[in-house]
């Protein structure tokens, strides 16, 4: 028996992480862009018991380059809005968090905050939020506003070099999280009074301007979305180097992380902590739970999976890197591993099927029993809403008894 559940989640792209992922057998490219194909897949997630799905967003075409659009039709390209695909699956599923990405580099915060906060109402509870930088300054043109850093192939020598370059999005990235919580708390929780009688719909006393200046906007406030149903859907991010494990210190709830074996977990999660201790957070009243990524190639019969990844590799015309780490066995080896890694420190994970649905299946049909015949993870979800998965407390409004108006 272990000693503490591990936190499971995976990410949702496409016909699945490998590039040639939708050329696989079993895959559904032909549905890639319908609701019934994203609702299978959610609800087969849910049947597993997972904390939550993440969906990718971008601004711009897929691309197999960071730092720029490219002309490639070998692989998939075009995708789904992630909040309002969570917002159609919300009412489809009962248990399961909805975590969408969205950009905050060219998106204003006031939109991403009532997005967010409105699937949190839709979902009774279950919304977070990833929210992601633009890295391609080609994604500037959609909106003609203003130009962002250009990065070039000098950049791309490692991820410190890359998140340097992009270091003033992630600044603005953490005020536009602010500013999105602030938007969240300016309602108070009993501010609709709905009296009938005396015809009181609303205390205006409870609602309240935010005022908030960052270093490129400001946000007047308040929010049109009375206080969702947790307070504040859980921020989520992903962090690679220095400058994102800041981001993640000031901003998030959960930070997904990307070690390469048990060792590198300890070092990255010693940075996270140094990095948390810099901001002066204090992690018993808002914890930041640290989750590794992997990329997962699985099947019960061994060795099959490495069979299954050289065709995929052979499709794609190379060989499949991620920045994550790439997992290829069988469930019950990347049980083996995740329990290893976890007593680095982690508090749980977030898996990337390399093909879906065969990948996603394996998660949820092997591993997830393996985990739970070894005590490590839940037989049934003891929580309603995504906070309560994760043993995060709802917050208080911060403008709560104030004469702010």
């Amino acid at each position: 028996m272990t000693d503490t559940p591990l936190h499971l989640a995976v990410a949702l792209d496409g016909a699945g992480w490998h590039p040639a992922a939708w050329r696989a057998a079993g895959a559904r490219p032909g549905e890639l862009l319908s609701a019934a194909y994203w609702a299978g897949l959610v609800a087969e997630a849910e049947r597993g018991l997972l904390d939550y799905v993440t969906f990718e967003d971008a601004l711009g075409l897929q691309s197999a380059a960071l730092h720029r659009p490219d002309d490639r039709t070998d692989q998939v390209r075009g995708s789904l809005d992630a909040v309002l695909l969570a917002a159609h699956l919300a009412p489809l599923t009962t248990r399961i968090g909805l975590v969408p990405t969205t950009n905050v580099t060219h998106t204003e915060p006031f939109h991403v905050g009532i997005g967010i906060a409105t699937l949190d109402h839709a979902s009774a509870g279950r919304a977070g939020w990833r929210p992601q930088i633009s890295s391609r300054a080609a994604d500037a043109r959609h909106f003609g506003r203003r130009p962002t850093p250009q990065l070039t192939d000098d950049d791309l020598t490692g991820p410190e070099s890359i998140a340097a370059r992009l270091s003033p999005l992630f600044a603005e990235g953490a005020e536009v999280v602010e500013a999105v919580r602030r938007l969240w708390d300016s309602w108070e929780d009993d501010a609709e009074i709905r009296d009938v009688a005396t015809g009181r719909f609303l205390d205006r006393d409870k609602v309240h301007h935010i005022d908030f200046r960052g270093t490129n906007f400001s946000v007047k406030g308040p929010s049109i979305t009375p206080r969702s149903p947790q307070g504040a859907p859980p921020v989520v991010s992903l962090a690679h180097a220095s400058v994102p494990y800041r981001f993640a210190a000031l901003s998030s709830d959960v930070v997904h992380l990307t070690p390469h074996d048990r060792a590198g977990a300890s070092a990255v999660l010693a940075e996270v902590g140094a990095a948390v201790e810099r901001t002066g957070r204090d992690v018993r009243d808002r914890p930041l739970l640290r989750f590794a990524d992997l990329l997962v190639l699985l099947d019960e019969e061994p060795g099959a999976a490495a069979r299954r990844r050289a065709r995929l590799d052979e499709s794609a015309g190379t060989g499949l890197a991620s920045d994550a780490a790439i997992f290829t066995g069988t469930p019950g080896d990347l049980a083996d591993l995740l329990l290893d890694w976890r007593d680095a420190g982690l508090d749980g994970f977030r898996l990337r099927p390399a093909v879906l649905p065969h990948d996603l299946t394996a998660i949820t049909r092997g591993l997830v029993p393996e985990l739970q015949r070894r005590g490590a993870f839940r037989t049934a979800y003891g929580a309603t809403t995504l906070r309560g998965h994760l043993g995060l407390a709802r917050p208080a409004g911060r403008y709560a008894n104030t004469d702010a108006g």
